[in-house]
């Protein structure tokens, strides 16, 4: 298991776990969202691959509709 810090709050997750598993886990449409990791934007092409590791403090935005 590792120790991550999720929008703020601290997080376990598995070890080799992705930054789209972690969405999907988390209940999160990747469609309608952005992801930052360490401060940095990662690309929605790299949500399937990108590998969280210890200590990463990743931020979510999702996007919300409305007129």
């Amino acid at each position: 298991m590792l120790n991550i810090q999720f929008n703020g709050h601290p997080k376990r997750i598995e070890e080799g776990m992705t930054v789209e598993e972690l969405l999907l886990d988390a209940g999160i449409p990747i469609k309608f969202c952005a992801v930052e990791r360490n401060l940095e934007i990662v690309p929605k092409n790299e949500y399937r691959t990108l590998i969280l590791q210890e200590g990463d403090a990743i931020e979510v935005v999702t996007l919300v509709g409305g007129g």
